[in-house]
């Protein structure tokens, strides 16, 4: 059986190109199959065109890819209203090129690019009318380290009937800074884009370079990377677990949950050099492989956690104030999850079998499988138990790969080519710790790079955190945000 790959590469010369209402036509029908809608976006072209670009992802099978040429200021008939999970792909493309989804709901900027940055303060918030209803206005500055976004909440008394979160205060127009280097001097610049999880955005942008330019990846360097990954994805679970214990003031689960995660990241830099992974991959490989002594040091490391974190798991688990305060907080039906295309751990809390590494498994999954997880119930508990169920997951994943002996993973690098093949169109896909980043790049007929698309799971998660306050009292925001776990500056780019 063939292996699906997270990752497809395509001639642009042998993808049709449709105008821009049967582009809108062929994606409903898609979708309406049953299809997943990975990315849509456009890039400039000649003149006032624009070359828009769909992603899907069938039940079974691979990538697919809707190609579409339409002018600036064209309009089309919005697929959000029979398929709300493009409302947020709609309204990017709208904001960059100006192309309208006619009678789209919530047709608004997504991170106030250009000439409209000067124009945050004019944003049209949804009001929700009645003489008892309040407004409460928290950011965009916030305490402590947290990054700037804007949380309007519409309530009545405590009860918050509707949240509109306003991003886009540090939009970095990172799309065209990745233009502007040698493609192959790229990895600095990505690994910088969500500082969290450099693992997941260097692996994509690897992986991509590698299949433009044809370099053959060793399987030892794969192996590498996923441990990368999932010691990125152990630490930021952690991160996530340990907000949630001192939100609702359980200090020993905060302070165990933190020790811990200093004790992975540390792991990584005894590794690279790094905390967060900076620097351990390359377009070609890994720049520092796994030795005998510092596998037997992640194992000793991985051995202690996992007896550790078993211990403050279950006083999380068992504590009758936790579960009186997750429990039923937060909740995202399968439903809206499914509706709005919800990625990563947020929708396998609520039910959705979503996930890259076992959908889109590749070679080192194929061969490495690691199991699919969901929770059903959707709320701030799910979200917590399957946090925890998932680094349990890794943990296993690691000693099994770091056990085995037959391996050697000291310097799994190959040659790599340092030119691009022209014309091509690369998707790229990596199962970060919230979800799918995806990468998807084009080379012009010259071998240049001609467009850098890049994409976060929570540019779709946002909206799932705003419906799940839905019902809740205003009190429950700081743990809802915490068991999301969401990324601004991912959201910003």
């Amino acid at each position: 059986m063939k292996v699906i790959e997270p990752l497809r590469l395509l001639d642009v010369r042998d993808v049709a190109q449709t105008d821009l209402q049967q582009f809108a036509q062929l994606c409903s029908e898609r979708l309406s199959a049953g299809e997943r809608l990975i990315t849509l976006f456009g890039r400039p072209d000649a003149g006032d065109a624009v070359v828009l670009t769909a992603v899907l992802q069938p039940k079974e099978g691979q990538l697919g890819i809707l190609r579409a040429r339409a002018q600036r200021d064209e309009r089309y008939p919005s697929l959000t209203l029979q398929h709300p999970a493009a409302q947020i792909f709609e309204r990017e493309l709208w904001e960059q090129t100006g192309i309208t989804p006619d009678h789209h709901p919530w047709l608004k900027p997504v991170r106030y690019e250009g000439a409209r940055q000067q124009h945050m303060a004019e944003h049209p918030f949804f009001m929700v009318r009645g003489r008892e209803v309040h407004e409460v206005g928290v950011g965009p500055i916030h305490a402590s380290v947290i990054e700037p976004g804007h949380f309007r909440f519409m309530c009545l008394g405590e009860q918050v009937h509707h949240l509109e979160i306003q991003l886009g205060y540090q939009h970095r127009g990172v799309e065209s800074l990745l233009l502007r280097r040698p493609p192959m001097a790229l990895t600095s610049t990505v690994e910088s884009i969500c500082g969290d999880s450099c693992i997941a955005y260097a692996w994509a942008y690897c992986a991509a370079m590698e299949a433009l330019s044809g370099t053959p990846v060793r399987v030892e360097a794969e192996l590498v990377r996923g441990a990368a990954l999932e010691l990125e994805r152990v630490a930021m679970h952690l991160a996530a677990l340990t907000g949630l214990a001192t939100d609702i003031a359980f200090l020993q689960g905060g302070a165990s949950y933190g020790r811990l995660r200093t004790a992975i990241i540390n792991a990584s830099m005894r590794v690279c050099g790094s905390r967060f992974g900076r620097g351990w991959l390359r377009p070609g490989g890994v720049r520092f492989g796994l030795t005998e002594t510092l596998r037997r040091d992640l194992v000793q490391t991985l051995a202690a956690f996992a007896k550790d974190i078993a211990e403050v798991n279950a006083l999380m688990l068992s504590a009758r104030s936790v579960q009186a305060r997750f429990q039923g907080t937060g909740t995202v039906s399968l439903q809206a999850a499914q509706e709005l295309g919800l990625l990563g751990l947020v929708a396998r809390a609520s039910g959705v079998a979503i996930d890259a590494r076992t959908r889109l498994p590749g070679r080192l999954h194929d061969a490495w499988p690691i199991g699919q997880l969901t929770e059903t119930t959707g709320d701030c508990w799910a979200r917590m138990k399957l946090r925890m169920r998932e680094i349990d997951a890794s943990v296993a994943w690691l000693m099994n790969l770091l056990g085995n002996s037959t391996l050697d993973l000291c310097a799994p690098n190959g040659k790599l080519e340092p030119t691009l093949r022209p014309n091509m169109l690369c998707v790229s896909l990596r199962e970060g710790s919230r979800g799918a980043v995806v990468q998807v790049v084009e080379t012009s007929a010259q071998g240049q790079l001609r467009h850098y698309k890049v994409q976060d799971p929570s540019l779709q998660n946002w909206f799932g955190l705003a419906l799940a306050v839905r019902d809740n009292e205003i009190s429950d925001f700081p743990i809802c945000n915490k068991s999301f776990d969401l990324s601004y500056c991912g959201n910003d780019l």
